[in-house]
């Protein structure tokens, strides 16, 4: 738990400010009968969120008659009562010290919902709109604790912006869908009542669904116009396939981790694809997939004029030598590539050397056939990779000759597998000499890079692969096997008994998986329909600029994906989802799809719902123009990306529901959202529209246990909110905290971050929270009889009031502005600060007097406050501490119980110091005098430190008042006797005749009322 780093004394600085809209600020009050009146703040929604587990806080010196009073008044004790207990208006609320959370937030709940007191609120708010655009509902099971702070986050914003503003082999596609569509509603519904618990306001009644018809047609909508405007765009290239899922992928599909770039540091985080972790975007993959990476040799047949005669007399025995971890993509080769800018090696390749076969790390390789031949045999590899290469292979390299990259081009070499010639060709930076052998083996249908070669050089686009990851026909003697398992195998193998291998070992490395099954993907090329960023890429980056992110940092990470990134494939080859309103020729295969036929599907899609692509005839489904050639056209089955879906959610709830505009005010989500909905939603935008969905975005970290560990089950170290409101099986170990401690442990870190939660800080939020309860019950018990009559004028309240007043405007400044910035910690900070130090150390603690006793006295103003007060006040509450410290020792030695016994002495030669302490113990109104502030008996400023005058007092010290005024305190005990109704002592206790027990402030309190009648027994 963070706290503020303040002075316990320091007053806020002046500042102004204007008042909350909407939000009614009690001034000090009368309160109970004309006799019996004390003072309040009413204004207890912003500043009673900490406080002590009694009515109030304060050291263990301080008078504890009233509170004692009152504790016992609540218990019922069953002592006799004192005569004068009537008269002392003691503390009354039904508002409990415990929470009873698990009981009585529900029942809260159930009041909110049955006066929808959201809707009222909203409704009686005549200011203008905020959006905040949430994210469409993501049906992937029951809600983890990232979830609740996402949710609670949200929430707390638009809370102050109210105020502010005032079994699938058997199915057919439609059983499918139909299934799909049941678990998704279901799964919904149970996030909802999760929220609801989480104690989320929001019209639950009315949300939006992406697979409501009216959304899906405004998802048609967004699809057409891209398309129309020629965005949109269908072609063969790879992308990410995932075998399991028998689908294209979008990156945001896969398993990920992040490098976080801190100045020239690099630490790697790992997480999965919905807790992307970085301040830049580099995507990696996990960890720990093992992969049969080879060594194998290509033999060159032919070199270009420029270049033949560097290597004709290596020939035939010459090869290149290319180093992959996917021996199954080697039937799609079509060129190796060489970087034009490194040097490479010629090398004769000697015998294994004699000690090979004792190296431990050698007994991990497999070597190849080709190594135990006896003729000689050339190979080209970078230069700077030589000696590497020497090491693991486990042989002597010979360098016969060298030569650059660009003198490799055009050379020529037979495939090793189907005899094909193929061409040598200029790479691009990926190729270096980190590792492998700087030449890399090219397939244009598995690879990106290698597509953006082989399209430089118009070579084919060899993909052997059909959807459940198997090798097709067009792979020859491989026909059928899984290219991930037994396929990857006979390749290897292959080329081993054709004296293509050098060497085989397991290698580890980042891979990435499908998200959904866990499994490993292939790049693979098929075709797919593909949204061209690079044709509005420009405006995209420029509209980035226009939007203000939170943290700041947002804006490099999104713009360094934005930049970057290749374009979108939008086609998934899934049963459920919006279709890709598309027609092709039966025989040609063209695509049919214009501005009329996408028109005419959003209109059908509108009232009947996606369903209506699969139910309906292609005759149906096309407009009446081209019905007549319906026979010639069938429907495309592809489905759009749910990243599309849910990126068109602008458009289908900020432009189409009454009272919401575009663009939103804010989204919020977690930090991989910039390669996922922020990013989408975006696109979908700059495209269409011209600019960003936002004017703000804010991101949240990611939701790690108490030490900073990813949460897993495997560790045992999972939080779960619901556990957390409702406790767990052992409630000893996991006690039921209720909503409320979830919320305000929300409302405690700062989120931009990754934020920590487990026992211990449950604990201690546990702990505020029941502190908070305690402030609040404080205030609604000594609020229990006031009425608006009570009021009383700003000019008419004690100084130490108006002082009150105006820390407590500084308080509500200084929480708006953290609300406007959406630092909710800093509140959290703020609140701390004004209720423990400013109300409960200080103000609750000397106001208790009147509050219980009490006495006969009779919002820009309030920030205007003195400067020369605000300064003095200073001084008072660090001299009050001083004080505390002295009454301390006096009680620990026994010359005193609590402070009321107590008489305090000052002296000091700072004169202008000494007048006003010297007025503040004759204030007229007694509120304000020196005792009342310091909650002792008496008070008394003395000229100086003579002998006479402090001899009798036996404890004393001294001080220096903010660095500048020596200020020497004394104690002694309190002169007179002691009040049987405030405690307080009194030399005039015993000069009244009808209460001779009492003060003279008591008796006038008391002589204006009857005491009670006694019931008189025979």
């Amino acid at each position: 738990m963070a706290l503020m780093q303040t002075s316990p004394y320091r007053v806020l600085s002046q500042r102004t400010c204007s008042s909350f809209r909407k939000t009614t600020v009690g001034l000090f009050n009368f309160r109970g009968s004309p006799s019996v009146r004390g003072f309040y703040l009413l204004n207890t929604a912003y500043y009673s969120n900490y406080s002590s587990d009694n009515f109030c806080s304060s050291s263990k010196r301080r008078s504890r008659g009233p509170v004692m009073a009152a504790k016992k008044a609540s218990e019922g004790s069953k002592r006799e009562d004192g005569k004068y207990r009537h008269t002392v208006n003691l503390p009354d609320t039904a508002f409990g010290m415990r929470a009873n959370s698990s009981v009585r937030e529900p029942e809260i709940q159930r009041t909110w919902d049955d006066k929808q007191v959201y809707s009222r609120v909203v409704d009686r708010n005549n200011g203008g709109n905020f959006i905040l655009h949430d994210g469409p509902p993501y049906a992937n099971g029951d809600l983890h604790m990232g979830h609740a702070l996402n949710k609670i986050l949200k929430d707390i914003i638009n809370r102050y912006k109210s105020l502010d503003q005032d079994a699938r082999k058997g199915l057919t596609p439609l059983k499918l869908r139909s299934k799909a569509a049941k678990f998704a509603k279901q799964t919904v519904q149970n996030q909802m009542a999760s929220f609801k618990r989480y104690g989320v306001w929001a019209d639950w009644n009315n949300p939006y669904l992406t697979l409501d018809p009216e959304y899906e047609a405004a998802q048609i909508e967004v699809f057409g116009q891209m398309a129309i405007q020629g965005c949109i765009y269908r072609g063969r290239k790879p992308v990410h396939w995932s075998p399991s899922s028998r689908t294209a992928l979008a990156e945001a599909e896969l398993e990920a981790l992040f490098t976080i770039t801190l100045s020239q540091n690099w630490t790697i985080i790992n997480c999965n694809s919905s807790n992307e972790l970085s301040y830049e975007a580099f995507v990696q993959y996990p960890e720990g997939h093992v992969s049969r990476s080879i060594y194998a040799i290509f033999k060159l047949v032919d070199a270009p004029p420029t270049s033949s005669g560097l290597l004709k007399e290596f020939f035939p025995e010459l090869c290149l030598a290319i180093w992959t971890t996917t021996p199954w993509t080697i039937p799609a080769n079509a060129a190796v590539a060489v970087n034009a800018k490194l040097q490479y090696a010629i090398v004769e390749v000697h015998s294994l050397s004699e000690n090979v076969s004792l190296s431990a790390e050698t007994k991990k390789r497999k070597f190849g056939n080709v190594l135990k031949e006896s003729k000689k045999l050339f190979l080209i590899v970078a230069s700077d990779l030589v000696l590497t290469l020497e090491a693991k292979w486990g042989m002597k390299l010979i360098i016969r000759r060298t030569l650059s990259g660009s003198d490799l081009e055009n050379c020529r070499y037979i495939h090793p597998i189907d005899s094909r010639e193929c061409p040598v060709v200029i790479g691009g930076d990926y190729i270096t000499t980190e590792s492998g052998t700087g030449l890399v083996h090219t397939a244009p249908g598995h690879g990106q890079e290698d597509y953006v070669t082989g399209l430089k050089y118009g070579l084919p686009v060899l993909s052997p692969v059909d959807d459940g990851g198997k090798f097709t026909e067009e792979a020859g003697q491989f026909v059928g096997l899984d290219v991930l398992g037994d396929g990857n195998m006979a390749v290897v193998k292959y080329l081993d008994e054709h004296f293509s291998l050098i060497m085989e070992e397991s290698y580890g490395h980042k891979y990435p998986y499908d998200w959904r099954t866990k499994k490993p993907t292939i790049f693979r090329a098929t075709e797919q329909w593909f949204a061209s960023v690079e044709g509005f890429r420009p405006a995209a980056m420029n509209a980035i600029g226009d939007v203000n992110w939170i943290p700041s940092q947002s804006e490099n990470r999104i713009s360094a994906m934005t930049s970057s990134r290749s374009d979108w494939c939008i086609s998934r080859q899934r049963t459920w989802g919006v279709p890709i309103p598309v027609f092709y020729h039966v025989q040609s295969k063209e695509p049919l799809m214009n501005e009329e036929t996408i028109n005419h599907i959003k209109s059908i899609i509108a009232q009947r719902g996606s369903d209506a692509w699969w139910l309906m005839t292609v005759e149906d489904l096309l407009p009446e123009k081209y019905r007549e050639k319906a026979s010639e056209y069938e429907k495309g089955t592809d489905t759009m990306d749910v990243w599309f879906d849910s990126g068109s959610s602008w458009a289908a709830v900020l432009g189409k529901r009454d009272g919401l505009s575009f663009p939103a005010d804010l989204y919020l989500e977690g930090t991989d959202q910039h390669r996922g909905w922020f990013q989408s939603s975006l696109l979908t935008s700059v495209a269409t529209k011209g600019k960003a969905p936002y004017t703000s975005v804010i991101t949240h970290g990611f939701v790690l246990d108490e030490k900073g560990f990813k949460m897993s089950k495997s560790l045992g170290n999972v939080v779960d909110p619901r556990t957390v409101i409702e406790g767990g099986k052992n409630q000893k170990e996991a006690p039921a905290y209720g909503a409320d401690v979830l919320r305000l442990w929300v409302s405690s870190v700062d989120y931009t971050g990754d934020v920590l939660i487990g026992p211990q800080v449950l604990r201690q939020m546990s702990d505020i929270y029941r502190k908070l309860r305690g402030t609040l019950r404080y205030l609604l018990a000594n609020l229990h009889d006031w009425r608006a009559d009570y009021a009383v004028s700003y000019q008419s309240l004690p100084i130490i009031d108006q002082h009150a007043l105006f820390q407590l405007e500084n308080f509500k400044m200084n929480i708006r502005e953290s609300y406007e910035k959406y630092q909710f910690y800093k509140i959290f900070q703020i609140m701390q600060r004004f209720v423990i130090v400013d109300l409960s150390n200080f103000y609750f603690d000397v106001a208790k007097d009147r509050l219980y006793v009490g006495w006969p006295t009779v919002n820009e103003t309030w920030l205007a406050f003195p400067a020369k007060e605000i300064d003095f006040w200073t001084k008072v509450l660090e001299l009050r501490t001083e004080v505390n410290k002295i009454l301390e020792v006096a009680r620990t030695e026994k010359l005193i119980g609590s402070s009321l016994d107590a008489k305090v002495y000052l002296q000091t030669s700072d004169a202008s110091l000494a007048s006003r302490l010297c007025e503040m113990c004759a204030a007229s109104n007694d509120a304000d005098t020196l005792h009342r502030v310091f909650i002792t008996s008496q008070a008394e400023v003395i000229p100086s430190l003579e002998n006479e005058l402090i001899s009798h007092i036996p404890f004393s010290g001294e001080c220096l008042i903010q660095g500048q005024s020596n200020v020497w305190i004394g104690v002694s005990r309190a002169e007179g006797s002691k009040c049987e109704r405030c405690w307080n002592f009194s030399p005039q206790v015993g000069s009244f005749l009808e209460h001779p027990t009492l003060c003279s402030r008591c008796y006038d309190v008391v002589g204006v009322q009857p005491l009670p009648a006694v019931a008189l027994t025979s």
